[in-house]
C-alpha cells in the first residue's frame, strides 16, 4: 500500500501539450484573387450560362430591332432620318441585353441572396462586375451585326465603315452594363430592378431610332445623357460619303467616359449590395 502524504494534491495533472516544432508558424489564408484572372474567370461562367438561357432573349432583340427597321421602312426613305434608324435599332440590341437583361439578372441575384455566394469567393468585387458586363456586351455581338447588315440593305447605306461596330459594341456596352447592373444592384425589390432596365431599354428605343433633328429641345438635352446616344452618333456619322472621323472618336470617347463611370458606379453598387 502506497502512503500519501498529508496535503497532498491527489488530482491527476493534464498531460502537457506537445511542443510546437521550432520555427513553426500559423497557417495564412490563400491570397485574394488578382483582378484579370478572377474577371477572365467570371466572364467564361457567364458566358457558358448565356449559352443556353440567352439565346431566345438574343433573337427577340435581334428581331425586335429587325422588325423597327421594316416598320420605318414605309415612312423613312433616306437620308439622315435612316441613318438615325439604323444605327439606333442597332445600338439597341446592346441596350435590350447589356442593360435592361443585366439590370434583372442583378436584381434578381440580389433578392435570391446569390449575392451572398459571389461574397464569399476571394474575388475583388470588380472582377464580378466587369466580368458579368463584359460577358453580356460580347453576347449582343451577332445580334447587333446582323440589324445592322439588313438595316443598310434595307436602306440602301453603304456597308463598308461598319468596321466602326468593332469600337460601337464594346464601348457602348460597357456603358449600358454598367448602368443596368448598377440599376438592378441598386434596386430595393426585384420586381424595380426589371422595371428599371425596361424603362431604360425604351429611353433607348425612343431617343435612339428617331432622328434627333425631329425631336423637341428638351428631349434633346435628355438624349444627350443617355450613353448610348453617343454610340449611336458615330456610327450615324460613319454612314456619311466623308465621314468625319474626329467626330467619331469624341463620340466614342465620350462613351468610354461614360462607361468608365458606369462601371465605378456598378462596382460600389455591388459592394454596398453585398455588405448589408
Amino acid at each position: 500500500m502506497t502512503i500519501i502524504s498529508a496535503g497532498a494534491d491527489t488530482r491527476t495533472a493534464a498531460p502537457a501539450a506537445p511542443a510546437a516544432p521550432l520555427g513553426a508558424e500559423a497557417a495564412t489564408l490563400a491570397p485574394r484573387a488578382r483582378l484579370l484572372p478572377a474577371m477572365a474567370a467570371v466572364y467564361r461562367a457567364q458566358m457558358s450560362r448565356a449559352k443556353v438561357a440567352r439565346i431566345p432573349l438574343l433573337f427577340v432583340a435581334t428581331f425586335q430591332s429587325v422588325g423597327i427597321m421594316i416598320m420605318m421602312r414605309g415612312v423613312v426613305d433616306g437620308g439622315p432620318a435612316a441613318r438615325a434608324v439604323v444605327a439606333g435599332s442597332s445600338v439597341l440590341v446592346v441596350a435590350f441585353v447589356a442593360l435592361n437583361l443585366l439590370a434583372q439578372y442583378f436584381g434578381q441575384l440580389r433578392a435570391s441572396g446569390g449575392l451572398d455566394h459571389y461574397a464569399t469567393l476571394p474575388v475583388p468585387p470588380a472582377a464580378v462586375v466587369l466580368g458579368a458586363a463584359g460577358a453580356y456586351a460580347s453576347f449582343t455581338v451577332p445580334g447587333t451585326l446582323v440589324t445592322a447588315g439588313i438595316g443598310c440593305a434595307l436602306f440602301q447605306l453603304p456597308f463598308a465603315n461598319l468596321w466602326i461596330l468593332a469600337a460601337v459594341i464594346p464601348l457602348a456596352g460597357a456603358a449600358l452594363s454598367g448602368l443596368g447592373a448598377a440599376l438592378g444592384l441598386l434596386a430595393p425589390r426585384q420586381e424595380l430592378a426589371t422595371l428599371a432596365g425596361q424603362l431604360g431599354m425604351s429611353a433607348a428605343l425612343l431617343l435612339g431610332v428617331l432622328p434627333a433633328g425631329n425631336l423637341p429641345e428638351p428631349i434633346r438635352y435628355v438624349r444627350d445623357l443617355l450613353p448610348s446616344t453617343y454610340g449611336v452618333e458615330a456610327l450615324i456619322r460613319s454612314f456619311d460619303d466623308r465621314p468625319d472621323w474626329l467626330a467619331v472618336t469624341a463620340d466614342l470617347s465620350v462613351c468610354a467616359a461614360v462607361g468608365l463611370v458606369s462601371l465605378a458606379a456598378a462596382t460600389w453598387a455591388y459592394r454596398r449590395a453585398a455588405c448589408r
